[in-house]
């Protein structure tokens, strides 16, 4: 049979299970990487599994996301992460250095190779025809050690690119396009393969971009082909050793097949609260605009500051308007400053943020008390920017740029002719991230205070006696559960205190009664656990002692981390069941032990009086970590 990419991949990689979609199959993983806010738990857990050195081609340590050094803590991480990479043979990207995914893209990834990194974002690498995923901290120390991953088989979803994009038009408006057509449910399950002639025309960073918001659409991952102008790109990285070709075989299976003309796309925004909430610039209007921020690991390659700069050049932004920028990777701020173009974006009046996520998770740059803020990221979940009541609107750079000009939401059609895009010389300068030393044993790995022993799981009872503690609605993100910004990032490494704001958005009592109560279940709606692969919104619920979620349907990643911290994820069988539950129904299920063995488990509400079923979609090894109290706990006793 005719193979896509995608399974092209997995078979070269197959260590177990049969290419089935649906069926649980073990690959084996090349690449790593862990970012500064899931990367310190990670390597806890790389240390409690009792290895000497990792087992990959590669690994990389990077720090990009705490780097707001308030207090110690972050710097003390900082150190930690440098020390343990040091020890365990694992490259370590400097703070400074840039955003993991931007930075992995020109230095590291290479087409064909599997790449599990402790972000959501990890698929951005699928620009570069790298098979991507993100995943909990768990799944990724247990790749380092040498261990499979584990993963359903997708669905392929093969989205054809025709035609040609429009003057102003650009790759954040394909993903855009792509979300508005699918939802941020329509990619659970699969991964999404572009091809068609259109491709041809997007340079890697702009199919970087594409791959990165397919996180959004809750797909395992999204891929392009590694063509000639992948080749061009790892050329000028000076890493063209690196390069194969990849497509997809003639006749290759789709489970399904979209296609895009590029000539009918106009700018696009997504709207508050959502990145499926797209809309043409047009159709939305001149909405008034308080900030803009651009960059992320979604738009902050050179070529997407080039184009703000060449809009901005002679011009001073909106007095309305607060303008920051952030540019992906130290190689890009040092090619902006050899250009001139840093210059051209500070004399506009724009605040030149350093080469890190930042606004993005929230650290730093929070819009002002219900303002309304443009930016070139990935997402606009309430609260994420770091204002409760903020409206955040989701755009390419171009638009970014014309609307921090202008003070209001503006169509970059409305600037006329676009500028030119010579190409440039690369800078290579791989001074900031420092190779682990040969003789790793001798390294000492330094802690912090602030960096506390990895909390423990229990073996799940025989018996489940529990409140619900909490009934949340649909598309609840790992925000929405383990919240970020400046204030509770570097506690990552102290599950005791970051526990403190487990749903601190939705019910800031929700930690006291969960300890108060011995643990408890949370019941959610549709695509619970949506967004970030962040564990902490697992770890820190496990910690409170939740010991069951039951909602409608499950986030793909969220729902592997509550299986690898013992937490029992459970789907209604009737949905009219969740109507029916309430906060404060004391649930029971006996013989789970036994239950688990079918798909279907009986709940009694014995509150109320009467009995549902649930149901649950775990293969057999993760019905045993589950039994187990959690992946280190099965782990330790499979060794």
């Amino acid at each position: 049979m005719a193979l896509n990419i995608t399974y092209q991949i997995i078979k070269k990689h197959l260590l177990s299970g049969e290419l089935t979609p649906g069926a649980e199959i073990a690959i084996a993983i090349d690449q790593t990487l862990t970012q500064d806010a899931t990367g310190t738990m990670a390597y806890l857990q790389l240390e409690a599994l009792g290895v000497d050195r990792v087992q990959t081609e590669l690994s990389v340590s990077y720090v990009d996301h705490n780097t707001l050094q308030n207090s110690f803590e972050n710097a003390d991480d900082h150190r930690y992460l440098q020390s343990v990479a040091a020890r365990y043979g694992i490259y370590f990207s400097r703070p400074g250095n840039g955003i993991c995914h931007q930075v992995h893209l020109e230095r590291f990834g290479a087409p064909g190779k599997t790449l599990l990194g402790s972000d959501s974002h990890t698929p951005t690498a699928g620009g570069l025809g790298m098979l991507a995923f993100g995943a909990g901290g768990l799944d990724v120390a247990v790749a380092m050690a040498g261990g499979p991953y584990y993963l359903k088989v997708p669905e392929v979803v093969k989205i054809n690119l025709t035609g040609r994009l429009a003057p102003w038009v650009g790759a954040k408006d394909i993903i855009l396009e792509v979300l508005r057509r699918l939802t941020v449910k329509g990619g659970i399950g699969r991964v999404m393969e572009y091809a068609g002639p259109g491709v041809k025309q997007l340079s890697v960073p702009e199919r970087a971009t594409i791959a990165n918001m397919g996180a959004e659409l809750g797909a395992t991952s999204s891929i392009f082909p590694s063509d000639e102008v992948t080749r061009e790109f790892l050329k000028a990285q000076q890493r063209e050793s690196a390069w194969s070709a990849l497509e997809a075989e003639p006749g290759a299976r789709y489970d399904e097949e979209l296609t895009i003309n590029l000539d009918q796309l106009e700018p696009l925004a997504a709207c508050p609260h959502s990145p499926d909430a797209v809309r043409t610039i047009k159709a939305i209007g001149p909405v008034p605009v308080d900030q803009v921020a651009i960059g992320s690991c979604t738009n902050s390659s050179y070529h997407d500051l080039r184009l703000v700069a060449q809009i901005l050049k002679g011009k001073v932004v909106h007095p309305r308007v607060s303008l920051v920028v952030s540019p992906g990777s130290r190689q890009v701020y040092q090619m902006l400053a050899r250009d001139g173009i840093l210059e051209d974006l500070i004399a506009s009046g724009a605040r030149i943020l350093e080469a890190a996520c930042g606004p993005c998770i929230g650290m730093g740059q929070a819009p002002p008390s219900g303002g309304v803020s443009v930016r070139t990221f990935n997402r606009n979940f309430p609260g994420r920017s770091g204002t409760a009541d903020a409206k955040v609107y989701l755009t390419g750079p171009a638009a970014a740029a014309a609307t921090a000009l202008t003070g209001t939401l503006t169509d970059p059609r409305d600037l006329g002719d676009p500028p030119a895009q010579p190409a440039v010389a690369v800078i290579v300068d791989d001074r900031m991230i420092i190779a682990p030393p040969e003789n790793n044993r001798e390294v000492e790995v330094l802690r912090g205070p602030n960096i506390k022993p990895l909390p423990r799981q229990v073996p799940l009872p025989e018996q489940l006696k529990l409140p619900v503690l909490l009934k949340v609605g649909d598309n609840i993100t790992t925000d929405h559960i383990m919240p970020a910004g400046a204030k509770v990032l570097p506690l990552r490494s102290n599950i005791p205190a970051i526990s403190k704001y487990v749903f601190a958005s939705i019910d800031e009592s929700f930690p006291q009664r969960a300890r108060e109560s011995g643990g408890g279940v949370v019941v959610g709606g549709e695509n619970y656990g949506q967004g970030s692969s962040r564990e902490h919104a697992a770890l820190a619920p496990m910690y409170l002692e939740v010991k069951v979620v039951l909602a409608k349907s499950f986030a793909r990643i969220h729902q592997a981390n509550l299986v690898n911290f013992g937490i029992l994820p459970l789907t209604f069988t009737d949905p009219a069941d969740y109507d029916r539950l309430e906060q404060g129904d004391i649930l029971v299920i006996d013989a789970v032990h036994q239950q688990l063995k079918q798909n279907t488990l009986t709940i009694s509400n014995v509150t109320r009086g009467w009995s549902f079923a649930a149901a649950h979609a775990l293969s057999p090894r993760q019905v045993e970590i589950i039994r187990a109290g959690g992946l280190l706990n099965y782990t330790r006793l499979k060794s």
